[in-house]
This record gives structure tokens, sequence and C-alpha cells, in this order.
């Protein structure tokens, strides 16, 4: 009998230092892409503070100089939540300041009413720093950006109207009403703004909104279009295309991932389980997908003509981490958490990760604005940074329990 109990206390000390082995590998991934993110972030704010001006880097340019936007840019957010992100993952005050410099730098856009991306805007860096730094005197902001992007709600059709018809590139496509998949990111501004606010209106538009593009956007595969072009008059789908994907009837990556990480956030706010059914049917699509690589960061478009000789989408790959941990705390069973830690490993590796002093200070390589439009083809861009930041986030809140 002594050598049985003795044989279990082995086997159970053998088990729990394998866990614990387990344990300390998972946090000293986590440790080491926060100390990369820093040292990259490091650098970045260096330059920036050195100019004695406040900069938004985004991308790089073919010379591999830094690309910095200006505050109407939709990707204007994704560098002030960066630094809201390294400051919650290290605790360090240094980046406190910065964030929110760089945050309220972006007041005006408020009031900004001539496209949807004004949630991607706000709620990287304002929303953010509500969150992470109890700033209520950033509410609202949060609240009034709401209301501005509520101007471009279309009642007969039920969503809010991405991109004006008339302007740019868009003007010479002759849509009336053209909602891109990318619009779903914006409706978790709507739902803070309803619990901040106590303004229900806010609310009801995002899910509307969610509905429709859930009705419209979606094919029998569960691949989604990128572009449901609507009659803001009686509501009626005009036609079903693409902007930066490959063909309108192929499926781009990243408007698969922004479909995956929209309806798993909708589902946080209002437990309809029809966006939760609908999250796990675009996991389908991607993870069954023949095109999906081994390493799980997809190609730009699911159906691109040259594959394996296409561009890979890093970007699309954070969001897809990201989305999938959280939709890991609502359906636990499914191996969403396992996914998104094997996409994390694929983003971290050299293949993806650039050296510290390398590639404009951005954190990842090898993501794809749009291949259409000739811009930002295998280039860092800051809201891949950002994705992937926010997974390391939620990878580690969730290990910690």
């Amino acid at each position: 009998m002594k050598t049985i109990f003795t044989t279990l206390g082995i086997s159970l000390l053998v088990l729990a230092g394998c866990n614990g082995q387990k344990k300390t590998t998972e946090t000293d991934f986590i440790q080491d892409n926060i100390n990369n993110a820093v040292a990259q972030e490091t650098l970045q704010t260096d330059i920036i503070e050195k100019s004695g001006k406040i900069l938004n880097p985004r991308t790089i340019d073919k010379d591999g100089n830094i690309v910095y936007v200006p505050i109407d840019d939709w990707c204007s957010g994704f560098f002030p939540g960066n630094m809201w992100y390294t400051y919650e993952l290290t605790g360090d005050e240094k980046w406190k300041p910065l964030a929110e410099k760089y945050t309220e730098a972006l007041d005006s856009v408020q009031y900004l009413t001539w496209h949807h991306d004004v949630g991607f805007m706000i709620g990287s860096s304002y929303l953010n720093g509500y969150r992470y730094a109890d700033k209520k005197e950033y509410v609202p902001v949060i609240v009034q950006t709401a209301k501005s992007l509520s101007t471009r709600f279309r009642p007969k059709a039920g969503v809010i109207q991405s991109w004006d018809a008339d302007r740019g590139w868009q003007g010479e496509r002759g849509w009336k009403c053209p909602v891109i998949i990318d619009n779903m990111m914006n409706l978790e501004l709507m739902f803070e703004a309803t619990k901040l606010s106590g303004d229900s209106t806010f609310y009801n538009i995002a899910v509307s909104h969610a509905n429709t593009t859930m009705k419209n956007h979606f094919r029998e595969d569960n691949s989604c279009f990128h572009v449901v072009d609507y009659d803001p008059e009686t509501g009626a789908v005009r036609n079903r295309q693409t902007a930066q994907g490959y063909a309108d009837s192929s499926a781009w990556a990243r408007g698969q991932a922004w479909a995956l990480y929209g309806y798993t956030m909708c589902y946080r706010y209002t437990k309809d389980p029809s966006y939760l059914d609908q999250a796990q049917k675009v996991y389908n699509f991607i993870f069954t997908n023949k095109n999906l690589p081994e390493d799980l960061v997809p190609y730009w478009d699911y159906d691109a003509p040259n594959i394996p000789n296409e561009p890979r989408d890093a970007s699309a790959a954070a969001c897809t981490a990201s989305a999938l941990y959280e939709l890991s705390t609502y359906v636990p069973d499914k191996g969403y958490k396992e996914m998104a830690d094997k996409i994390m490993e694929s983003l971290a590796s050299p293949a993806y990760r650039a050296a510290v002093g390398t590639n404009g200070n951005f954190i990842l390589m090898h993501s794809v604005g749009s291949i259409p439009h000739g811009a930002e083809i295998d280039v860092p861009l800051n809201y891949a940074d950002y994705y992937f930041l926010e997974a390391l986030i939620r990878k580690r809140d969730l290990e910690k329990k």
C-alpha cells in the first residue's frame, strides 16, 4: 500500500511539474512579446517626441520610411490604442501620458460625420483610455462620437452607411448606400455609448445594423461579401460587391476577420444567440477553408488566384486571434482558445514579428491594406499591431484565471 501511495505521489508531482512548466512557458511567451512591444513602441515614441509634434504612424512606404497620417484618417485611433494596450500590459506609468496625449489629439473626431470609421478611431483611443485608466472625462467624447455615427443610420434600410457615395473613388462605383463588413467593428462604440449615457438609441441602431448585415452580407458557405449596396429609400439590396478583395464573389481575408470579431462582440452586449451562432459559422468557414495556410495566417483573400504565391495578411490573423479569445469565453469547449494560441505563436515567430529596430518600429510584418488599390501591400500596419496587443491582453487574462 505504501508503494502505491508513493507511486501516486510521484505521479502527482510529475503532473504538477508538467503543468507548472506549461504555465511558465505561457507566461514567458506573454512576457517576451510584451518586452518586444515595449522595445518597438519606445523607439517609435522617441522619434515622435523628439519631433516636437504629435505624429501618428500607420505604416511604412516602399523606401521603408514611416508614414504618418492625419487626424481624420480611419487608422488614427490605433496608435493611441497601442499606447493604452502597452500601458495595460506593462503597468508602467510612463506610457499613460503618451497614451493621453496621442488620444486627446483626436478630440475633433467626435464631430466627424462623413464616414463610419469614427468607431475605430475613438473606440481604440478614448474608449480604451476610459477602460484602462478610468478616464471619466472621456465619456462625453465617446457619446458625442456615437451621435455623429448615428447621423449615418438609414432607417429604411436599417443600416449605418459606411462611405459617402459621392466622394473619391467610392463616387465612381455607382453606389447609393454602401455598407462594408468592417462596419460591424464600429458597433462596439454604439453599445458602449448606451451603457455610458443610458440612451438606448445607439444600442437599437447597432442591433438593427447587425441584424440587417447578418441577413444580407453572408453567403451559403458563411463567407461574407465586402460591400452590400442598399437603396436608402426602400432598403432593397442593389448590389453585393468588393472594394478591397480579389473579386465580388471572393472571401477577402480581413473581411472574414471583421465578421468573426463583430458578431462575437455583438453577443457580448446583447446575449443574442443568433450572433454567437453567426460568429461560429464564420469561424467554421475560415478554419475549414482549403486555402488557409498551416501557420493560420491567411492569404489576403481566400480566393486569390495565385495561392500560394500571394501576400499574407497578418492583420487579419491578429484580429481573428483576438476574436477567438473572446469567443472561447462564451463557448469554452470548441478549441477556440487553442486555435488563437496557434495563431499567436505564428505571429510571434520571426516569420511575422519584426526584429527590434526594423520594420519602421512596428511589431508585425506582412499585412495588406488594399491590393485592388495598389496600397499597403506586404507592409506593417498599425491595426495589425493593435489587434495583436489586444489578443495578448486577452490571452494573459484568460490564463490568469
